[in-house]
């Protein structure tokens, strides 16, 4: 199945379906001589992990990752690095009834007609399980990226459903289910999934990630633009349905006196642009949105067809999530993690010898909420 294969240098191959006896990814090309164990990405893969919280799936994995590759008293040796997460407690009797139906707003019905084969069993290959190996390169790819470049990755929620979250500090931001920076706030967001669940709805999210620490000039013209490489991998997380960068939507109606960052000696007066310019990065900060679809796995009664064709009604039972934005922030984070390390690996490849007199300036003191 092509589609399974993630960026060129750092390269990603993810593998399993959600029901299957594992899944995992296979790491090409990441450099010899990085200390990694399985404590290095194990508590990534916590921070996403269902049963969490009674506002996601009630399904129990703890996602305990094993190394199986690429590994030699402690430190990757250039070979393929295969990361492995079992399955442990899978539900498949309750996805029966969707075998001869579709689920209005999920894969079901294009994987069938391209297919003509599919595994109803949590989504198969399109469930959102399959971010976890994602998340676990993600791990990887950050501590290489912290250690050679000082660059570290942070996101929060910003919106549940019709619920907006203002932003009061980053040290909230993992002492909630909802990764949101505002303790002050979580009993507003759980009386609103309560709501939610009790009506057998679902709702999405927004998700703002930084990247803080960034080389200047990862990305290249055209077609590989960090930028545009960006929201290809954001797009690939399931449920996205909006990329943002920068000011994103936002910059249509700010002039050009403003939307454009004025250099100073003390360094860029703001960032509407995201900390990327040409496809460039400038060395301020990545500031990414995500928009997050509602969960299509629902239990509330809506109308679909079966596999003539005929009408009929869908209600999902089982474990799902009524906002997978809940657990979107690490899978973001890690995403854009990749995507920098990839681009740093062909910066190194091709531009790793050019210097300029020209210094480089600091960003400007950030703005609240930064």
């Amino acid at each position: 199945m092509p589609g399974s294969t993630f960026g060129e240098l750092f390269r990603v191959t993810n593998f399993g379906e959600s029901h299957g006896p594992a899944i995992g990814c296979v790491i090409d090309g990441c450099p010899p001589g990085l200390e990694l164990a399985e404590s290095d990405i194990q508590p990534q893969l916590d921070r996403r992990r269902p049963g969490t919280s009674r506002h996601v799936t009630q399904r129990q994995e703890p996602d305990a990752v094993e190394i199986l590759s690429g590994i030699f008293q402690g430190r990757t040796t250039g070979a393929p690095i295969c990361l492995l997460i079992r399955n442990t407690d899978q539900r498949s009797k309750d996805y029966d009834d969707l075998l001869q139906t579709f689920r209005p707003g999920h894969a079901d019905y294009t994987y069938w007609h391209k297919y003509g084969i599919r595994d109803p069993r949590g989504g198969g290959r399109s469930s959102a399980r399959l971010t976890a190996p994602m998340v676990a390169a993600g791990a990887v790819a950050r501590k290489w990226l912290l250690e050679h470049h000082g660059t570290s990755f942070s996101g929060h929620m910003t919106h549940l459903g019709t619920e907006a979250i203002p932003f009061e500090s980053w040290d909230e931001i993992d002492c909630n289910p909802f990764f949101a920076a505002n303790r002050s706030d979580i009993p507003r967001l759980e009386a609103y999934m309560d709501a939610l669940r009790k009506r057998g709805d679902s709702c999405g999210a927004r998700i703002r990630v930084i990247a803080r620490g960034m080389p200047v000039g990862l990305g290249d013209p055209l077609f590989d633009k960090l930028d545009a490489d960006i929201a290809y991998a954001m797009m690939g997380i399931n449920a996205v349905k909006g990329v943002e960068i920068g000011a994103g939507f936002a910059s249509v109606q700010q002039p050009g006196t403003v939307h454009g960052d004025e250099l100073t000696p003390e360094g860029f007066a703001t960032n509407h642009a995201g900390g990327v310019l040409g496809g460039l990065s400038t060395g301020q900060d990545l500031e990414v949105a995500i928009a997050i679809k509602p969960t299509s796995s629902i239990r509330a009664p809506r109308r679909s067809i079966d596999l003539t064709g005929a009408p009929t009604v869908v209600q999902t039972h089982g474990r799902h999530d009524p906002c997978v934005g809940i657990r979107a922030t690490p899978i973001a984070e890690a995403m854009l993690a990749l995507v920098v390390m990839d681009h740093a690996l062909r910066h190194r490849a091709q531009c790793s010898d050019v210097r300029v007199d020209t210094p480089r300036i600091a960003a400007a003191a950030p703005p609240p909420g930064a």
